[in-house]
């Protein structure tokens, strides 16, 4: 009994309290605790203080399409495929109703040139006009005739980049001309982030302030679908100001509003008109999240 005791009063004291402390630890089961609630309040503190010291402006812009309205132009090969189809089709299938309705009227009609036709079949009908199917047939083509379909090129409107009707076949974005320093650049509608909303809702935002425009959409999502940065000229730049950082979001046109005038400030274009507008860096980025049809 006396030999364990020398050893553990041989050991240092501290070393004998830590011991102790991580057998409580253990049998007991408490561990150290954190309020949820004082966390999330420190966590949320901490953003709004990253935010309110971070050298970059930020801002939601909205790429806003509208989706083509009719089928585009088939393709050589496309039209090629299309025949093939259809003649394997109809290669295929059985007659239609007015097809036997054709054949049984000519067996008819032969039987009747032939002499060898019994009235009774017609008893039925005595009261009735009969009318063919061949006759129906010619009624079918001069209505056909008749009928003008709406073209699918209009050249009034699709060289007004101003109207959301042009280019049906085509999907267009909506491209709005912006103040950006001391120059106006055509860029997706944008405005500047502020305190106590989403990014999305900042972008909801900069759509609705569009002058004139009462453009509905339908967003796609909560999260961004691309981003771009630019830093400020370094005459310009402060501790507190660096550049802009501009989060892009997608939404659907599902309601254009009443026509737009000719001189507004906004226009619609086609994936391949974009080049004219937007500048090479602003084009790249904007680039990667459209997908033409």
């Amino acid at each position: 009994m006396a030999a364990p005791c020398r050893r553990m009063a041989s050991r240092p004291l501290s070393l004998f309290l830590s011991c102790f402390n991580r057998t409580a630890v253990v049998k007991t089961g408490f561990r150290p605790v954190c309020s949820t609630s004082v966390c999330q309040t420190t966590l949320q503190t901490k953003i709004v203080t990253e935010r309110a010291s971070s050298p970059w402006t930020l801002m939601a812009a909205v790429c806003l399409q509208r989706l083509p309205v009719i089928s585009a132009e088939l393709s050589p090969i496309e039209k090629e495929f299309r025949h093939m189809m259809q003649q394997i089709e109809q290669e295929k299938s059985l007659l239609s109703d007015h097809e036997l309705r054709l054949l049984e009227d000519a067996e008819r009609m032969s039987r009747k040139q032939a002499l060898d036709y019994n009235s009774d079949e017609d008893d039925d009908h005595r009261d009735q006009e009969i009318v063919l199917a061949q006759d129906l047939e010619d009624s079918w083509d001069q209505k056909l005739k008749s009928f003008q379909p709406a073209p699918r090129v209009r050249a009034d409107v699709d060289k007004d980049v101003t109207s959301v009707e042009r280019c049906l076949e085509n999907l267009l974005i909506l491209l709005a001309q912006q103040q950006v320093g001391s120059e106006k650049l055509w860029l997706l509608p944008q405005t500047q982030w502020q305190e106590g909303e989403t990014l999305r809702q900042t972008a909801e935002r900069a759509l609705a302030s569009l002058p004139a425009a009462g453009f509905k959409a339908t967003f796609l999502g909560n999260a961004p679908c691309g981003v771009y940065k630019y830093k400020l000229p370094k005459a310009l730049r402060t501790e507190s100001s660096v550049g802009t950082k501009v989060f892009f979001f997608k939404a659907f046109l599902s309601d254009s509003g009443p026509p737009a005038a000719s001189n507004s400030s906004f226009v619609w274009v086609k994936k391949s008109e974009l080049q004219r507008y937007l500048k090479p860096a602003y084009m790249m980025k904007v680039d990667r999240f459209i997908v033409d049809q």
